[in-house]
């Protein structure tokens, strides 16, 4: 196992047991992907959904996780080109780096295939990941 996939798998369970307490021991893989900007504005690095014992998910933005900055960036979910308002996970903590966002229980992550940075003061996308 390379180099990057050890300190990867070290930074999700460390950001597992900081952000989620309860679930740190849950990593059943979901999806990942890759940012691309949206909206003339400048999104990139990697994504990663892993499913939780609880019956939920976390979102993780990789360490590599950068947004040229925006107003009001929020984090969600969307399906085929389309955010879905009702999976916003937050607030965007840092333009950059790694941060996860836990997703509840009661979204049906296996009916969603993208990962948003979503500007909630103009309703755009800012920068979108498919998620396979």
């Amino acid at each position: 196992m390379n180099k990057f996939i050890i300190e990867t798998v070290a930074a999700i369970g460390m950001a597992l047991t900081v952000a989620a307490p309860g679930v740190a021991g849950a990593n059943e893989f979901k999806a990942s992907g890759t940012f691309k900007g949206a909206s003339d504005h400048i999104t990139t690095g990697n994504t990663t959904i892993v499913k939780t014992s609880n019956g939920g998910a976390v979102l993780i933005l990789d360490s590599n996780f950068s947004l040229d900055g925006a107003p009001d960036p929020r984090v969600g979910l969307g399906k085929d080109g389309k955010y879905d308002a009702s999976t916003d996970l937050g607030v965007l903590a840092n333009n950059t780096g790694l941060q996860v966002y836990v997703i509840p229980a009661s979204v049906n992550i296996d009916d969603l295939n993208e990962v948003y940075i979503w500007c909630k003061k103009f309703a755009v996308p800012l920068g979108v990941a498919s998620i396979k």
